[in-house]
């Protein structure tokens, strides 16, 4: 059973989504928070998950990050990562006022950007009894000296300098593409894999969905820094999953974080790329992560 839901931020911006309940089921269930990464909406998949976990008794909590999809907040189309971390924890504290959430066994779930937040939020706030971070981001600094030519950063950091100056004088954030189809025009995630999957497909999955961010967003990005909260994570338990093709959110970087974990923890990989994770890879993620709260919430 699925129902839209709604609730407030720490500073009182609604957020908007859906609550899943397994079908049946008579008492309160274990839950799974979940948001989705960098400037995706609820819609782009995240059902697909929350009606697997169903499948085995675990009910779920999916939203819109705020400023985008169905969810409220100013500036439009801004990502900021640390209101998102703060989000994922008002999420919480909001499953544990429903009757069929049962308090002692939530667990999180975040893939690409939100797979970064999870590992972030694992290791500050202990009521979250498992972790599933699926492709994350593990450093935004390094990442982002991966996927942007060196030729580029300067560039882009004027960009960035520019925009701080026009919003001091009162001007509206400069906006950037998510993709675009030249990899060597400004965007927020160029590489051809990321344009093929945000611009092929959705328009009627997710029609709110929209191909641009504040370009603060992509400076936001390049400051992020997940990894440094792997060792802090345990005892919870940790469930990476990392396409080893992934040259989005480098795979390389993902093993690296995942070895600064400590146990309880697993890692499971997957043979194709960033975006495979949700089509072609998609009973490869979700079975293992659906045994993952098994395992840790049942």
């Amino acid at each position: 059973m699925r129902k839209d839901i709604e609730f407030k931020a720490g500073d009182g911006v609604t957020l908007r989504g859906w609550h899943y309940v397994p079908d049946g089921a008579s008492s309160p269930v274990p839950t799974i928070v979940m948001s989705h990464g960098f400037s995706a909406v609820k819609e782009m998949y995240l059902d697909k998950y929350a009606e697997r976990f169903a499948q085995d008794g675990i009910g779920s909590i999916v939203y819109d990050n705020r400023n985008f999809g169905a969810s409220d907040g100013e500036p439009r189309q801004e990502i900021d990562p640390w209101k998102q971390v703060n989000d994922y924890r008002d999420a919480i504290t909001f499953a544990e006022t429903l009757s069929d959430v049962k308090n002692d066994a939530i667990g999180i779930f975040g893939s690409s950007y939100s797979g970064g937040h999870v590992l972030t939020v694992g290791a500050i706030d202990k009521r979250v009894k498992a972790v599933v971070s699926q492709v994350p981001l593990a450093s935004g600094h390094r990442n982002a000296r991966r996927i942007v030519r060196a030729d580029k950063i300067a560039g882009f950091q004027d960009m960035f300098n520019e925009d701080r100056r026009a919003r001091a004088r009162g001007e509206a954030p400069a906006m950037v593409p998510v993709v675009d189809e030249d990899p060597d025009a400004p965007s927020a995630l160029p590489t051809p894999d990321s344009y093929e999957w945000f611009m092929k497909g959705h328009k009627e999955r997710a029609p709110s969905w929209k191909n641009e961010v504040t370009l603060r967003s992509v400076e936001m990005f390049t400051e992020y820094e997940p990894i440094a909260y792997m060792p802090f994570i345990s005892p919870t338990p940790l469930l990476m999953i990392v396409a080893l093709g992934d040259h989005l959110t480098i795979a390389s970087m993902a093993l690296e974080a995942y070895e600064k974990a400590l146990a309880p923890k697993k890692l499971v990989t997957l043979p194709g790329g960033h975006f495979d994770a949700y089509i072609n890879d998609f009973d490869l993620s979700a079975g293992p992560a659906a045994d993952w709260f098994k395992t840790h919430l049942m």
